[in-house]
């Protein structure tokens, strides 16, 4: 089957295998040596020497460790969203009593730096900026680089959800000044569901000591202690670990330029192979995404039957629209363990249901 949704996505043979070892103690002596070698191979590809913790748990958990570990109730926050999870991200720091400040940009587009520049000019109290780097709604990649330069003239927390962007498309951590970032292991990593891993800057850590948002499970304070004595705080998905392990040496084997490159080839034949069927993109192609591509459902088409007809007669799993988009839009998923053969198998397949879905 061609799973080719944003996630969870496919797992090589060799992390499955590795996954169906026995379980082993988690507070022993073999689990802090692999504890400890994810972590530091995970820096590499994080392009950081911050502290990466591992938190058991989905990309939500992720973002809600990100808030929570870094504000108090009450603190100004700009919430820079480009769809669904832009607005997760603000929904969550609402929930803990921040003061959000939304600026919303029209589902398709990337944000506009010098928009967060002017929202940052209008209020100086405002003390982080929550951003989605890559947005799997919309499947739009936002120039986070930009936006961090800005974030950081005006000396703000940078939170960045990273979820379906680390692993697959460039973010130098260190180099763009992020000061918490977050991704799921079931998005580029190769891996299934179940760890949220995130770096937490110097200034994220003193964030943190004043931070007065309710926190247990999420404690990077606990997380950093346990770390210490090759452990987490509470049970981890040790399977996950398991797998994780050969899937990080995997990746490093094929470097991180090598994964880009992979990525934007399989992006590059997704975006011209549905072109080539009289299909349009949904987003603005100048940001979009190497790890989903949306594309817009004319009227006639029924989105529901053609993935029904993918998935029942070609083996082939793509994803709706989301949220408003819903009906209007399908995605194709091209993250983690992808191929341009894996492509060419989706469009030929989308080539011969779209006919029969399209009244």
């Amino acid at each position: 089957m061609q799973l080719r949704i944003p996630g969870p996505t496919p797992c090589p043979p060799e992390v499955l295998a590795a996954m169906g070892r026995q379980m082993i103690n988690h507070r022993g002596k073999e689990f802090a040596e692999i504890i400890q070698g994810v972590t530091t191979k995970l820096k590499q590809l994080f392009q950081t020497k911050n502290d990466v913790f591992l938190l058991t748990g989905s990309g939500t958990g992720g973002m809600e460790a990100a808030i929570v570990n870094t504000l108090s109730p009450g603190d100004k926050v700009l919430s820079v969203s480009v769809g669904v999870f832009g607005n997760r991200f603000a929904e969550i720091a609402e929930s803990y009593g921040a003061e959000v400040t939304h600026l919303n940009f029209e589902f398709g587009t990337a944000a506009d730096p010098e928009a967060v520049r002017q929202s940052l000019k209008a209020d100086a109290g405002i003390s982080a900026v929550l951003v989605t780097h890559n947005e799997t709604s919309t499947a739009v990649t936002n120039d986070l680089k930009s936006i961090s330069a800005i974030v950081k003239e005006f000396d703000k927390l940078l939170l960045v959800d990273a979820i379906s962007a680390l692993g697959s498309i460039d973010l130098p951590v260190d180099a763009w000044q992020c000061d918490v970032v977050v991704t799921g292991s079931q998005k580029g990593w190769m891996v299934p569901p179940g760890l949220a891993m995130v770096s937490v800057s110097d200034a994220a850590w003193q964030a943190h000591a004043k931070a007065k948002m309710p926190r247990f499970y999420w404690d990077f304070t606990k997380a950093r202690s346990y770390l210490e004595k090759g452990q987490t705080p509470w049970t981890p998905p040790v399977s996950v670990f398991f797998g994780f392990a050969v899937a990080l040496d995997m990746m490093l084997a094929e470097g991180l330029p090598n994964i880009f490159a992979r990525h934007a080839r399989s992006a590059d034949m997704a975006r011209s192979g549905v072109k080539s069927l009289g299909l349009s993109l949904f987003p603005d192609e100048k940001y979009a995404s190497n790890t989903i591509t949306a594309v817009k459902a004319s009227e006639k088409l029924d989105v529901a039957k053609l993935l029904q007809i993918l998935r029942d007669e070609h083996d082939v799993v793509l994803a709706g629209g989301q949220a408003s988009l819903s009906g209007k839009i399908f995605r194709i998923g091209h993250l983690g363990w992808v191929t341009e053969d894996d492509i060419k198998q989706v469009l030929q397949a989308l080539g011969k249901a779209l006919p029969q879905a399209t009244s």
